[in-house]
């Protein structure tokens, strides 16, 4: 995460990687003093593409200013995503204590809204479950609002350290479809009770106790052929040199892919 955009597109090449999900902030921060038209030019003489963007919150059940403030920020960030070529941008619901049906609904409608903004720019939203979270936090909650919605580029974001530390079932993946599969996100878990997991505990997919083997499969029966990503957020790992944890993390990723023996 310290790492700033330019040295990750870099570093991302240089171990053979050829696209990057995007951390938006570090995109945006890039950009306040850099061109748009260079950025482009770094990308492209690297062989590097945007596959994704993460992430966007606060467009579910926000309100009054709030709601105005999140949606100029995300119309902006469209507009990012249209200039690079970004199709997939993460969405994660807003964080509440507890929710009620109007929240559902006005979930829904928000959702849909949302959708209809980020079509208009050729973008897919990937809507995140969080495992902890009050709202949203399994794969079956996200599905029906998905479905619930109504919009044909809307899909899960399916982040497998959410799926194996909330209330999500392997009986879930029974109501993914393919055209509702829009990101896939792979990290594991070690030593850690799952109940007491955050971010900073994830390590490398392969690694650790998740049986990912039965997500993968469960990817290949769908005929999944987006993007797979690497979702590690482990200061441990950000002390690191960039390049190595980069090299080390795509042999990991295409390790568990099936991708090399």
């Amino acid at each position: 995460m310290p790492s700033p955009f330019a040295e990750d597109v870099a570093n991302y090449a240089d171990a053979g990687c050829t696209a990057i999900e995007v951390w938006l902030t570090k995109l945006e921060n890039h950009l306040a003093s850099a061109s748009i038209h260079d950025t482009q030019k770094l990308l492209a003489d690297r062989g590097m593409a945007l596959a994704a963007a993460a992430y966007q919150g606060g467009l579910l059940l926000s309100q009054g200013d709030q709601r105005k403030a999140h949606y100029d920020h995300f119309r902006k960030r469209l507009e990012l995503c249209e200039q690079f070529e970004i199709r997939t941008l993460v969405v994660v619901a807003d964080f509440v204590e507890r929710v009620g049906q109007i929240d559902l609904e006005r979930a829904q409608v928000s959702l849909a809204q949302a959708a209809q903004w980020a079509a208009g720019f050729d973008v897919t939203l990937a809507l995140e479950f969080r495992g902890k979270n009050t709202f949203c936090a399994s794969l079956d909650t996200a599905l029906a609002l998905i479905q619930q919605c109504g919009e044909p580029n809307v899909g899960v974001n399916l982040d497998v350290f959410h799926y194996y530390t909330g209330p999500s079932k392997f009986e879930d993946f029974s109501h993914l479809t393919l055209d509702r599969l829009a990101h896939v996100q792979l990290s594991d878990l070690a030593g850690t009770a799952r109940e007491l997991a955050t971010d900073s505990d994830r390590i490398l997919p392969g690694d650790g106790d998740f049986q990912l083997g039965p997500v993968l499969d469960v990817l290949r029966r769908l005929g999944y052929q987006g993007w797979v990503s690497l979702e590690v957020l482990n200061p441990t790992l950000w002390q690191a040199n960039p390049k190595q944890v980069v090299e080390i993390a795509y042999t990991s990723l295409r390790k568990i892919l099936g991708q090399i023996s």
